[in-house]
């Protein structure tokens, strides 16, 4: 049967209703002649940082010592380009959302702010990649199920997860707005690990599996922290001022010292929690206040109630370890 073409006459009346809501309700979208960063550019970015941090595993096969210097010249060179326009589009939103200033008419030289920090950014890539070699370590010191580090590289959403979160959390820290959230919520949909660039984490981080794994703004993560899916690192309360609006700014989330291991569904939360040195939080646990160093903190043992058509004594007492 053949769609009836009258039906189609109403479709210019239903643009215009489209296209009128966007004056009424001008909070989703942008209509402007400054553009914003670029969200595949951004990824595309990212990619091409991950070439650069891991050669050989990415897209370009065939890598030896006689090509690389070429291959990562050549992606240095793009990055510069592109980070330098992007940076700069995320200043220009910057001023016009945050400070108000009417970025296009702003004399402000953005593209040349932009260069200066994509400089600055790219010369932290040796860094960079100095911690994530002890991260992929930790993924393989720390799984006995891995078999080597090129399993880490290649399959671990922890790892990509935290690959994404080094690079974003570098940005932020240059002062670049808005990419490095972009990044981090990539990553989120790609790994299921949600960790918000602002983030301070130590070397030698491990995520096991990583599913659901929650990491504030303000969390501070110190040296050889293991975490397994679930975990919450997260507010207790959030602050309002005397208008009702959210206080911006301020510690919200824990602090993990150095060696703490933070088994599956664990929560924690608020910005005055401490979890001292070489401590061992239990799954399921629920954390609102610090403890000291070389401590376990585990659930009371829950006992299972079976209810079935036998007699009581003939049922089995089952008990079990969260």
């Amino acid at each position: 049967m053949a769609s009836d073409v009258r039906l189609k006459e109403q479709l210019p009346r239903l643009t215009d209703r489209i296209v009128a809501g966007y004056k009424t309700a001008d909070s989703i979208h942008y209509l402007g002649h400054c553009p914003l960063p670029n969200y595949d550019e951004i990824i595309g970015c990212l990619e091409d940082l991950k070439e650069i941090l891991y050669p050989g595993y990415r897209r370009r096969e065939g890598l030896h010592i006689g090509n690389v210097t070429y291959h990562v010249g050549d992606l240095i060179d793009g990055l510069h380009d592109k980070l330098t326009r992007q940076i700069a589009r995320a200043l220009q939103h910057e001023d016009r959302v945050v400070t108000k200033v009417q970025a296009c008419e702003n004399n402000e030289d953005y593209e040349a702010k932009g260069q200066a920090m994509a400089i600055a950014f790219l010369e932290q890539i040796p860094a960079l990649r100095e911690k994530l070699v002890t991260d992929a370590k930790a993924a393989y010191d720390g799984d006995p199920a891995c078999k080597s580090i090129d399993e880490v590289v290649f399959c671990y959403p922890g790892f990509e997860a935290i690959t994404v979160h080094r690079i974003s959390h570098e940005l932020r820290r240059l002062g670049i707005p808005f990419i490095p959230r972009m990044m981090s919520e990539w990553a989120h949909k790609q790994t299921g690990i949600d960790i918000h660039p602002g983030a301070t984490i130590g070397h030698h981080f491990f995520i096991d599996h990583g599913t659901g794994v929650v990491i504030g703004e303000t969390t501070e993560i110190g040296n050889h922290v293991k975490i397994y899916q679930g975990v919450t690192l997260g507010a207790l309360s959030f602050a309002t001022d005397t208008d009702g609006n959210l206080v911006r700014g301020h510690k919200r989330h824990p602090t993990i010292e150095d060696r703490v291991v933070i088994y599956a569904s664990a929560t924690i939360l608020g910005g005055k929690t401490v979890i001292g040195h070489d401590s061992v939080i239990g799954s399921s646990v629920w954390l609102t206040h610090s403890v000291e160093p070389h401590t376990t903190v585990t659930m009371e043992k829950p006992r299972l109630r079976i209810r079935a058509d036998v007699p009581d004594e003939l049922k089995p007492e089952l008990n079990y370890s969260i």
